[in-house]
Formats: C-alpha cells, sequence, structure tokens
C-alpha cells in the first residue's frame, strides 16, 4: 500500500516536470532569435532541441530517471539565467510599472 502512495506521488511529481517542462519550450520557442545573440546566450535552435529532448523524455522515455533529472538541470538554467537575460534584452517582462535608477521605495526622488 505504501509503495502504491509512493507511486502516485512519482506520477505527479513526474506530470509537474513534464508541464514545466513544455512552459520552458513554448517560451523559448515564443522568443526573438536577435535576442539570444544580444543576451550572449547559445542560440534559439540549441535551447529548442535542449528544451524539446527534455520534453520528449518526459513523453516517451518515462522511467528513465537520470534522463529526467538532466532534463530539469536543464530547464532550470534556462529558467533562472537565459529567460531573465532574454527579458532584459528585450525591454522588460511585459509590467505596467517599470522603475528607473532614481526611484525611491514611494516614487522617483527627482520631482
Amino acid at each position: 500500500m505504501l509503495l502504491q502512495g509512493f507511486g502516485t506521488l512519482m506520477s505527479f511529481v513526474f506530470l509537474g516536470l513534464l508541464v514545466f517542462a513544455i512552459f520552458c519550450v513554448v517560451d523559448a520557442a515564443l522568443r526573438r532569435e536577435d535576442a539570444y545573440r544580444a543576451a550572449d546566450k547559445k542560440t534559439k535552435q540549441f535551447w529548442l532541441i535542449i528544451l524539446g529532448l527534455t520534453v520528449a523524455a518526459g513523453l516517451f522515455v518515462p522511467s528513465f530517471f537520470l534522463l529526467k533529472i538532466a532534463g530539469l538541470i536543464a530547464n532550470i538554467v534556462y529558467m533562472v539565467d537565459v529567460r531573465p537575460a532574454l527579458i532584459q534584452v528585450s525591454g522588460g517582462g511585459g509590467g505596467s510599472y517599470r522603475g528607473s535608477s532614481s526611484d525611491g521605495p514611494y516614487g522617483p526622488y527627482n520631482r
């Protein structure tokens, strides 16, 4: 009974990893090619291949745990390093308010 519960828990974890990988590959596909070069990261094609292999591993090779860990590391690197650099190069994350260097906690210092 305990093993069955652990198997169910792990299937939810693997489903979460798959959703995370799909989000990463879709996000990478929607970014512009020149943003990758401007951010001095690998090419868009490189990241699409790596992240696409992660999705394929999640879908078609469910029992190879080491491959899932490698894919998770690739997804984390994309989310923590590449994506913020692409957002910075592209001109922001879509927020309605973007502060400047002269902004304090309650607004601009130079009024």
